[in-house]
């Protein structure tokens, strides 16, 4: 049987929030007339995952690192979507924009889709990955309301500033995996910039789409993985600062050197 999946697994996979408030509301012996629950469960397992898992060490989880659940996968495609769109106004000109050029929104749509995509995704499969290796549940779950506040701002100002959501995990785990959880997702977008300047040190040069969107890669991964690198609130960085302060201050210090590096010599690679 080594090497199967325990067929009696499969439940671990589905939401465990969703199972603990369906148990309380079946607990719940107090009758309910016609009010509704204001409880925003978004934030019932935002709570679950940032609170301190350090010192734990047993697991819940023995299936496959690779599973997406159906309701995992409609998340990150609502999340994708709502960060192209949101990018899409900043580079068109905010609503106006757009609705002056439809052209314009669309271009820098398809752009920013091409480009983002894999650092947005990468780097919430990674935290993912990371954590099911570790026996715990992972899924990501986007944040409705951030959402709609960040496409709102994009439309509005032209500026993008979105809590689209965050890789939930509910299981036992030390203090030492908890913060390499964290680290796994920063680490995703440096290895895919990585690339980025690879692929434009042997291809770029040639003003070409091609060069806009490796462009747009770099500038993409360095921001997004400085950003989660910040030590404050629910980003990577305070977990990551939280378990070593040398590992932090080594892998925030590589973000920072990427965020430079994009902004003084990138544009020699497209020459």
């Amino acid at each position: 049987m080594s090497g199967e999946r325990d067929p009696r697994a499969w439940w671990l996979d589905d939401d465990p929030f969703d199972k603990k408030r369906h148990n309380e509301n079946r607990n719940n012996s107090k009758p309910n007339f016609g009010q509704q629950n204001q409880k925003n469960p978004f934030q019932d397992i935002l709570n679950e995952y940032f609170s301190n898992n350090s010192g734990r060490t047993s697991s819940v989880h023995k299936g496959s690192i690779w599973h997406f659940s159906k309701i995992e996968i409609q998340h990150l495609i609502q999340a994708t979507l709502a960060f192209t769109l949101a990018l899409a106004f900043m580079g068109s000109g905010r609503i106006f924009g757009a609705l002056a050029n439809p052209s314009s929104f669309v271009y820098f749509g398809i752009l920013y889709f091409i480009s983002l995509t894999p650092a947005f995704l990468l780097h919430e499969i990674a935290h993912k990955i990371m954590a099911r290796r570790y026996g715990c549940w992972a899924e990501f779950r986007a944040n409705p309301s951030g959402l709609r506040f960040g496409v709102i701002l994009a439309a509005l100002t032209g500026i993008v500033f979105m809590a689209p959501g965050a890789v939930m995990v509910a299981g036992k785990t030390s203090k030492d995996q908890f913060g390499r959880i964290a680290l796994a997702g920063p680490v995703s977008n440096i290895i895919l910039w990585n690339i980025g300047i690879i692929v434009a040190y042997i291809f770029g040069g040639n003003n070409t789409i091609f060069d806009q969107v490796t462009q747009t890669w770099l500038w993409g991964n360095a921001i997004l993985a400085a950003f989660n690198m910040l030590p404050f609130g629910p980003l990577d960085g305070r977990k990551i600062k939280t378990w070593s302060d040398t590992i932090f201050n080594i892998w925030f210090s590589i973000t920072l050197a990427t965020v430079w590096i994009t902004y003084k010599y990138s544009s020699m690679l497209f020459i």
